[in-house]
């Protein structure tokens, strides 16, 4: 992985990243300060955001980047599943005095529950996170992107948009909607300098999957599950390039045809099978 397949940003426009504590959101981070980007870090725990700006600081004092003295980070703690927090980021934006010209839209939670059964917190939770805050954080930062005539928007789907099964349709149902309003989104920005680029993971190495850390490495080893570091920079690569999407891993290509296919009559046998072997997905 090379940062300077990245255009260099000098430090004097800011990248907003949610969810960007730990997992894939602190690796965007860190690449898009290395890659001359001031940024502002959203996440639900005020500790681990702390850590994680410290350690970007950290590094970039390391370096010899032309700039560097101009490199800030500003924190926030915020819970993404309120009504008002993407006008609360939108609003530390303007006070932060740093043109925002990167949106990503990385926050996400994940569970396994069948939706009659799912705690109504829980079913309030990812439709929040995963789609009304994402959009209003469109809303709220694309106009400005679109008036200077130079943005990026990454917005977070998934390899389960093509998935709407039982016991993770939330999700999928969620993901499909962010692959949706980003193509219109997308289609809306053409011609002003503003492109959206989608991304669809399959299964990435972070702790959104609770797994064993020997079921992780197999994983990995398999191909099955992709490090976060490198989904981070294709991600990265393909939003400053201006692509549309991308989807890492030659499996999930693969896979994406036929799962999208698959008729009620083997699924839901198969989900039978599986339920009763899973404690807690009906209840």
């Amino acid at each position: 992985m090379n940062r300077t397949d990245f255009p260099y940003g000098g430090f004097d426009s800011c990248a907003v990243i949610t969810g960007a504590a730990g997992g894939m959101g602190r690796v965007y981070a860190g690449l898009l300060a290395e890659s001359g980007y001031s940024l502002i870090m959203v996440d639900i725990s005020g500790e681990r955001l702390e850590a994680a700006a410290d350690e970007i600081r950290a590094r970039i004092a390391g370096t010899d980047l032309p700039g560097k003295e101009k490199f800030r980070i500003l924190t926030l703690a915020q819970d993404l599943s309120c009504m008002d927090a993407a006008s609360k980021v939108g609003a530390a934006a303007s006070e932060f005095g740093c043109p925002v010209e990167i949106l990503i839209n990385n926050a996400g939670l994940f569970f396994m529950k069948e939706i009659a059964a799912a705690d109504r917190r829980q079913l309030s939770l990812i439709l929040m996170v995963h789609n009304y805050t994402p959009l209003m954080l469109c809303r709220e930062f694309v106009p400005g992107m679109k008036e200077r005539g130079r943005g990026y928007v990454l917005n977070i789907s998934s390899l389960a948009a093509w998935m709407p099964w039982p016991a993770v349709g939330m999700y999928a149902d969620t993901k499909r909607f962010i692959k949706a309003f980003s193509r219109s989104l997308r289609l809306e920005c053409r011609g002003t300098g503003v492109s959206v680029t989608t991304a669809y993971f399959g299964a990435v190495d972070t702790p959104l999957y609770p797994l064993k850390p020997s079921l992780r490495r197999l994983a990995v080893r398999l191909c099955v599950m992709i490090p976060p570091q490198k989904a981070a920079y294709k991600a990265l690569k393909a939003m400053f390039r201006r692509r549309k999407g991308l989807m890492p891993g030659l499996l999930n290509h693969i896979f994406r045809p036929l799962i999208a296919i698959l008729p009620d009559w083997i699924i839901g046998p198969v989900y039978s099978m599986v339920r009763k072997h899973v404690q807690g997905l009906d209840r």
